[in-house]
C-alpha cells in the first residue's frame, strides 16, 4: 500500500509543489490538504484519518501548532510534533527553552508594557531590535538606534490593539555578524547558507528576498544544531544562527522553513532528502 502524507498549508507554495512532484519517484502519495477546511475536534480526527502521516506547513504559526495538537490527540503522525511548533512559533518560549538547555541565544527582555520597554532600553543600551513574541518572515522587526525613535515605535505597537501583537522582544543589535541558515532534516544538516541581505535591507531573511551562498559545515554549527534538535526533537527545521565575536547564537527555529532561497546554493535534492525522512520515520 502507498503511504500517503499530507502537506497541510494554506496554499501550495514552491517547496510544497516540489514535494508533491518528487513523491511519485519515491513510491509515495502526498497531496495538499487546506488548512481551513479540517474541522479538527473529533477523537478519530476524521477529515485526516486517511494519511498515515502530516507535514504541517502553515505559514500561519498559531494554525500550524493548533492543528498539529489535534491531529496528534487524534492519533495521526504529525511532523513536526505539536510541541516542536508550539515552540518555534512563540519566540519567547523558544528563547528560554533553548536557554535552559543550554543552548546560546541573543541576550533579550520581554516588552509587555511602556515600562518594560524603557528598561529594556537602559538594560540593553543603543542600537537595539525589537520584534513581535508571534511573527515571521522578518515583518515588524525594528531597528531602533535613538530613544526619539524609540518612543514613536512604540506608540505604534500600543496601537495595534491586540495584546498578542503587542508582545515582543527587544534584543541587542548584532551589528558585523554574519546570518547563517541551517536547513535540518532529521538530525541531518542538509545545506548551511549565509544571507546577506538585499537592497539595503539591514534583516536577514530568505522572504525579503536576500541572497545567500553556500558554506561549509563548522563543528561548532554542528554542535549548536545537535543541541536544538535534542531539545526539540528530530524534525525538519530551518535554525538561524547569528555568527559573532562571541560565538554563534540561535535567533529562530523556523518549524515550517522554506528553502528556495538556499536550494540555489547546493546539488542536493532537497524534496528528496524530506520526503525520505518522513518514510524512515515511518517505518
Amino acid at each position: 500500500m502507498t503511504t500517503r502524507i499530507g502537506i497541510v498549508a494554506d496554499r501550495v507554495g514552491w517547496e510544497e509543489r516540489a514535494l508533491i512532484e518528487r513523491a511519485s519517484h519515491l513510491g509515495l502519495r502526498v497531496d495538499w490538504v487546506n488548512d481551513e477546511s479540517l474541522c479538527l475536534g473529533a477523537v478519530d480526527a476524521p477529515s485526516v484519518a486517511d494519511f498515515d502521516a502530516l507535514l504541517i506547513r502553515s505559514r500561519s504559526y498559531t494554525r500550524g501548532g493548533l492543528l498539529a495538537a489535534l491531529a496528534e490527540a487524534g492519533g495521526v503522525r504529525v511532523h513536526n510534533s505539536a510541541a516542536a511548533i508550539h515552540a518555534c512559533e512563540n519566540k519567547l518560549v523558544l528563547r528560554a527553552v533553548l536557554r535552559e538547555a543550554g543552548v546560546p541565544v541573543p541576550d533579550f527582555r520581554l516588552v509587555l508594557s511602556r515600562a518594560d520597554f524603557a528598561a529594556a532600553l537602559d538594560d540593553l543600551g543603543m542600537p537595539v531590535v525589537v520584534k513581535p513574541v508571534y511573527g515571521g518572515m522578518g515583518k515588524r522587526v525594528t531597528l531602533i538606534r535613538d530613544r526619539d525613535l524609540a518612543n514613536s515605535v512604540y506608540d505604534h505597537i500600543e496601537d495595534l490593539g491586540h495584546g498578542f501583537e503587542q508582545a515582543y522582544l527587544a534584543e541587542p543589535f548584532l551589528a558585523g555578524g554574519r546570518s547563517i541558515r541551517c536547513l535540518v532534516v532529521g538530525r541531518q544538516i542538509v545545506v548551511t547558507a549565509e544571507f546577506r541581505g538585499a537592497g539595503g535591507d539591514w534583516r536577514s531573511n530568505a522572504a525579503l528576498g536576500n541572497r545567500s551562498r553556500s558554506l561549509a559545515q563548522t563543528p561548532e554549527v554542528r554542535k549548536i544544531v545537535d543541541a536544538v534538535v535534542d531539545r526539540l526533537g528530530p524534525g525538519i527545521y530551518g535554525i538561524d544562527l547569528f555568527d559573532t565575536a562571541a560565538g554563534y547564537l540561535v535567533n529562530e527555529v523556523n518549524h515550517a522553513p522554506a528553502w528556495r532561497g538556499v536550494a540555489e546554493t547546493t546539488d542536493l535534492d532537497i524534496p528528496a532528502a524530506v520526503l525520505g525522512h518522513l518514510q524512515e520515520v515511518l517505518v
